[in-house]
């Protein structure tokens, strides 16, 4: 089909706009009332789309205690995808204060094994370790991390230490600090690790197994939580970055300077899965045909392709428009699974979903009539052969 004819049937869609569900009632609205939470700064943000929940002075600049080593963690195993080496503990290394997965001097095991040390009980060894091995000295690696900071959009973030320690110039926010908990958790082994309630790690040298449990009581807490991390100073106060998963939403939430973190979280993972479902377009009754020009037949079945999913509020999900697009008619030869149309949903003027529809058979056109000469030859060939 030529792309004048194309462009014309395009031009002679039949579009359809319907609003999609009736409006949610102030009882069901009542189930998601904003929780009172103790933390000084707090954020939950939807980690597919970035759309924040509920938020609590979530740019204001504060220590953020050992939630730093989730960036410290990151780097580690982003660098052990490419190479993952044998550390040789030193004097240096070990030389902080702090929690610590009990390393000693002259102690080796593998760069991952100290992310493992970090996200389990904290180690502020491992950190310190981490940082020297992969950048020679804690001020090069801090530099490492504040590049790694500017990457992920992370702009009210300054990192100093490894593990978290306080320093004046150590600082981020609630947002920044969910921001690097989507990253993080985006990266499948760094998820895998922060998901358990405990790993053990293979030292090389001495050749023992030591096994941690995750200091994140929250796994225990919450059902649905899948990780991430906890920190606390004295001046930082309580901590805490975490991820929780339900029916197809994944929420981040951050609290800084929370006498109560646990309750926070486990009420800002309430109210944020009672605002927030996955919306997945019901492609059963999408089904038309359409008339075909210039083909063996006269009519060609149309199919849903697949439909993506989205995390929205129940409010967001009233207001959705379908627009389903579709040609009068479109021209031969047409290949099976060719996209001949749409179905796009949109919130507020934007489109978030579009679904194809697809051919679900091929038709082509019929052989033209042979001339009398091309039969005359035809019945020539088919003698010698």
């Amino acid at each position: 089909m030529s792309l004048l004819k194309r462009f014309f049937a395009v031009l002679t869609a039949s579009v359809l706009m319907i609003p999609l569900f009736p409006a949610v009632s102030a009882q069901e609205q009542a189930k998601t009332s904003t929780p009172e939470i103790s933390a000084k700064a707090a954020v939950l943000i939807d980690a597919d789309s970035g759309k924040v929940l509920f938020a609590k002075q979530e740019s204001l600049q504060l220590p953020m205690a050992s939630t730093t080593k989730i960036m410290t963690a990151l780097l580690a195993l982003e660098q052990a995808e490419v190479k993952d080496p044998v550390v040789t503990v030193t004097d240096e290394m070990v030389r902080v204060e702090g929690s610590s997965m009990g390393l000693m001097p002259g102690n080796k095991l593998r760069l991952s094994d100290l992310a493992v040390g970090m996200m389990m009980v904290s180690g502020n060894d491992a950190a310190n370790t981490a940082a020297i091995a992969m950048a020679g000295n804690v001020t090069k690696f801090a530099e490492l991390m504040n590049a790694r900071a500017q990457e992920i959009g992370m702009k009210n973030t300054h990192f100093v230490t490894p593990s978290g320690l306080d320093s004046d110039q150590h600082y981020s926010t609630a947002y920044d600090m969910a921001l690097l908990g989507i990253e993080a958790m985006n990266n499948s082994r760094f998820a895998g690790i922060v998901s358990q309630k405990q790993m053990t790690v293979k030292f090389i040298n001495p050749e023992q197994t030591i096994n941690y449990g995750n200091h994140n009581r929250l796994l225990s807490l919450y059902p649905d939580s899948i990780g991430i991390k906890t920190g606390f100073t004295k001046k930082a106060g309580r901590c805490l970055v975490s991820a929780a998963q339900r029916d197809g939403v994944r929420l981040v939430a951050v609290t800084l300077n929370a006498p109560n973190d646990w309750d926070d979280h486990i009420k800002l993972y309430d109210y944020g899965f009672a605002k927030l479902h996955s919306f997945t377009p019901d492609t059963a009754s999408l089904r038309y045909t359409l008339p075909i020009v210039g083909g063996m037949t006269d009519t060609v079945s149309v199919i849903p392709g697949s439909a993506d999913s989205i995390s929205l509020t129940d409010d967001e999900i009233a207001r959705l428009v379908q627009m389903v697009e579709l040609p009068h008619f479109v021209y031969a030869p047409i290949r099976e699974g060719e996209m001949v149309g749409s179905v796009s949903y949109w919130l507020d003027g934007k489109m978030i979903i579009e679904v194809p529809l697809l051919a679900e058979q091929a038709v082509e056109c019929p052989q033209p009539e042979k001339t009398r000469m091309e039969k005359i030859w035809d019945k020539i060939k088919s003698i010698f052969q």
